[in-house]
């Protein structure tokens, strides 16, 4: 079905972000293409319509990886972004640290070992009922602000591990324990229809969920940042990127990381957090 989608906008979106451009295919210079990460399927219905139009108006094909233009957007917000530095990239697929040498030379410090930041958002929102038609993770983040973060006693994961890899799925299973044992009714009421005491059940839930699903980033970074710093002593920016990255709690934890450690943190508007074309244009003009 995701395949078919594809097929179906991707003449409509292309020709919009041309009309929007006010440019033609003739026009262009070249075709930049996500080449991966994600599903197969739908990258080749990409992959398909870049070589079409490269093909017909005889132009280079720039490939690019999904989660590099991530990092790099951040230099549309700021110019002096140089390397080296330090990116965490987090979304409802990804949870990577890397340090950022130079443009293609990356150093990976830390990744999910199985369920990534964004997809544990996404599944606590709807076990808790929530409205996620504009995605799970902003509701989550919006009911947090009405609950108690200290009120649920979740374990932070992997703290005996000194690493720098992620881990989300014991925390998601703690999520949906805790929403059984209070006998929430989730499935059947929605959020919008919940009684007082039920909403303010789930908030505390949500609240709790994402102080620990935080402090586990913050664990993490604070052990990328001197590992990176012992590797690369010039760095001053650290990067955050990804859907995630436009939660407000988010960026205000890591930016405390970065502070503590002498480091700038550097992350785009909310509106280029997400897969935007911007991102590409960024990296394949890198």
């Amino acid at each position: 079905m995701a395949e078919e989608a594809h097929a179906l906008a991707i003449d409509q979106v292309v020709q919009k972000a041309l009309d929007d451009a006010n440019v033609s295919e003739s026009d262009l210079s070249a075709v930049a293409v996500t080449i991966g990460p994600g599903l197969s399927l739908c990258l080749r219905v990409g992959v398909h319509k870049a070589r079409k139009i490269a093909k017909v108006f005889h132009l280079p094909i720039v490939g690019v990886h999904h989660m590099e233009a991530h990092a790099l957007v951040s230099r549309l917000v700021n110019k002096d972004l140089d390397y080296p530095f330090l990116a965490l990239l987090i979304s409802g697929g990804h949870n990577l640290l890397v340090l950022a040498q130079n443009l293609g030379e990356y150093v990976q410090l830390g990744t999910t070992i199985d369920d990534a930041i964004g997809e544990a958002y996404d599944k606590s929102a709807r076990w808790l009922g929530l409205d996620i038609r504009k995605g799970g993770g902003p509701a989550l983040e919006e009911l947090a602000l009405e609950g108690d973060p200290n009120s649920i006693n979740f374990r932070v994961p992997m703290r005996q591990h000194k690493d720098c890899n992620f881990s989300y799925a014991g925390l998601k299973t703690q999520v949906r324990l805790a929403i059984e044992s209070r006998n929430l009714c989730t499935d059947d009421i929605p959020i919008s229809s919940a009684t007082e005491e039920d909403r303010q059940l789930r908030a505390n839930i949500a609240a709790s969920f994402q102080r620990i699903a935080v402090l586990h980033l913050e664990d993490r970074c604070q052990r990328a940042v001197e590992w990176a710093l012992k590797m690369e002593p010039s760095i001053k920016h650290f990067v955050v990127s990804g859907g995630v990255a436009s939660n407000q709690y988010v960026r205000a934890r890591l930016n405390h990381i970065a502070e503590k450690n002498g480091l700038q943190l550097v992350s785009p508007p909310p509106s280029l957090c997400t897969d935007n074309g911007n991102e590409f244009v960024v990296m394949s003009c890198n």
